[in-house]
């Protein structure tokens, strides 16, 4: 076990104590390499490939052409349909660590263990982190309310401090860093590492749409707001005039929808049958597509540059 006070650098092998959060829809294999070649290492998650097929080919990639360490996310509750066949890939591809969200990860830091992975857990308070430090989890992701996407109730300056003091694995800290005073204000906390994703997504290497990235360069932290029309939890995006016009909770349609999988593919099938457009847009109008995922810390976000770049500012200012 390593001692709560490494800092990932020593953990990882990596320059610099960054992991570039892993983005749904966003991450990709050129923004890992770039990363490793920043000396910070990456993170992407197994369901940005659609297929296992895919994610091998991916990780076959991603260990050929990356300098240093890179993480796979994996979702681990029932939702994750290729859970399963995405954590059988990471051990047999022996990447580097796995960071797991939304369930139980009992199952994934075993089989992980034996392959020699590492498994970092999502945590959002202290008595999830205790759990998944006694299932044997190599450290904590502490995801607070500064974070982008599905963020946390804590501040960071609440969550970081009880973290450390209560657990006895390393604390990686996600949300709340946008520029290099906030990234040393973070570990000066005693945070192990950062975990960063919004400041990535307005990157060179990121292929989201050009958009996409100016509105990370044009909207600031007053812009951000919490949505549950896309999963039905809450998440955080860009306030952008189409998010004014569909609102940010869900309606009736939504809720029903979003509870019954089953349910959803026929009302879809049915509507695209009948050619229902309001009732179709009513439902569907919200997509990863259309609503652009990013935290408050794209108040720093000035110009769209590579990832060295961005680095290069965090680390040195």
């Amino acid at each position: 076990m390593e001692k709560q006070n490494s800092s990932i650098c020593d953990i990882l092998n990596i320059k610099y104590p960054i992991i570039m959060a892993p983005m749904f829809l966003v991450s990709n294999i050129e923004m890992l390499v770039a990363a490793s070649k920043s000396g910070i290492t990456g993170a992407i998650p197994a369901l940005n490939f659609r297929t296992i097929e895919e994610f091998e080919i991916a990780l076959k990639e991603l260990k050929e052409k990356c300098e240093g360490p890179f993480g796979i996310n994996l979702i681990v509750n029932k939702s994750n349909f290729l859970y399963k066949e995405q954590l059988t890939a990471c051990c047999k591809h022996k990447v580097d660590y796995i960071i797991t969200s939304l369930g139980s990860p009992e199952e994934t830091i075993n089989q992980a263990h034996k392959a020699g992975v590492k498994v970092f857990c999502d945590v959002t308070d202290l008595a999830y982190a205790k759990k998944v430090e006694a299932l044997g989890a190599d450290a904590l992701i502490a995801v607070n309310k500064e974070a982008g996407g599905h963020a946390g109730n804590l501040s960071y300056k609440e969550l970081i401090p009880l973290l450390i003091e209560n657990c006895n694995i390393p604390v990686i800290s996600a949300g709340g860093v946008g520029n290099h005073e906030q990234m040393k204000q973070i570990l000066d906390l005693g945070a192990a590492g950062l975990s960063i994703g919004s400041l990535f997504i307005a990157s060179s290497e990121s292929g989201v749409s050009q958009d996409y990235k100016e509105a990370c360069v044009n909207y600031g932290a007053k812009d951000i707001v919490f949505t549950t029309k896309l999963s039905g939890s809450r998440c955080t995006v860009i306030k952008t005039p189409y998010v004014e016009k569909i609102g940010t909770d869900q309606n009736f349609l939504e809720k029903i929808l979003n509870k019954n999988k089953q349910l959803k593919k026929w009302f879809k099938a049915f509507t695209f049958y009948k050619g229902m457009k309001n009732l179709q847009n009513a439902a569907f109008g919200a997509t990863y597509k259309t609503v652009w995922c990013a935290g408050p810390t794209i108040e720093y976000v000035k110009e769209i540059k590579p990832i060295n770049d961005i680095v290069k500012s965090l680390v040195n200012g």
